[in-house]
């Protein structure tokens, strides 16, 4: 999995569709291994994103869970610490 892409499930407050075309951003472009697509590519691209963030919304409405939600501080505080640890020298 990309690590620019977030987990978007059972977050307080809930994740934004802003959030969700971001994350479907990232996908097609990883899997395009295209950065910014060319003007040939860009309707493609821009479908995909489209496509992908419109499927992303319909997963999310659809899961349950039973856990409590996620606090976003704190798990941003976690992905920093992770970092930190990770490119410690």
């Amino acid at each position: 999995m990309c690590r620019n892409i977030r987990t978007l499930h059972n977050f307080e407050p809930a994740v934004s569709d802003e959030e969700i075309r971001a994350a479907a951003v990232q996908y097609v472009r990883k899997v395009s291994g295209m950065n910014k697509p060319s003007r040939a590519n860009e309707e493609a691209f821009n479908r995909a994103v489209h496509e992908v963030a419109h499927t992303t919304s319909h997963l999310l409405a659809a899961l349950v869970t039973t856990a409590p939600p996620k606090d976003r501080e704190a798990e941003a505080a976690k992905r920093k610490a992770r970092s930190a640890q990770r490119f410690a020298a």
